[in-house]
């Protein structure tokens, strides 16, 4: 069982690794259909197995195909990483689309609702008041 030093270093490491063969290492045209970059990576306790989180800017198109072409990657990324990161054992790779930056930005604009919709009820009230 790795320390967790060690399985963060090693997270980061694969992080690094995968955006950079999202940028210029996977020839498959499905992922470069949508923006692609690399939110998170969780990797097992015993550096065994890697979970890569990535989110995807596009159409909800543009996205199952993206994420159809990192799931057929799978094998090349986990050859790459074994040849770029010095490690034992080559952990197992999966991709999981990350839809965290959705979700903020959903939440952020409905607390610009909420905002908007104060703003304009209070100065609906202090014009009552003016006209009494």
């Amino acid at each position: 069982m790795a320390t967790n030093r060690r399985v963060s270093r090693v997270a980061e490491l694969i992080k690094r690794e995968v955006s950079q063969m999202l940028f210029n290492g996977i020839k498959d045209d499905r992922v470069g259909m949508g923006m692609v970059s690399v939110t998170d990576v969780d990797v097992s306790g015993d550096l065994q197995h890697a979970t890569i989180f990535v989110s995807i800017y596009g159409t909800e198109e543009a996205k199952t195909e993206t994420m159809a072409g990192l799931k057929s990657a799978t094998g090349y990324v986990r050859s790459e990483l074994g040849s770029r990161v010095r490690l034992r054992r080559t952990p197992e790779v999966i991709f999981v689309e990350d839809r965290s930056i959705e979700r903020g930005t959903k939440v952020l604009s409905l607390l610009n609702q909420l905002e908007q919709k104060r703003t304009l009820s209070s100065m609906d009230e202090g014009a009552e008041e003016i006209t009494e």
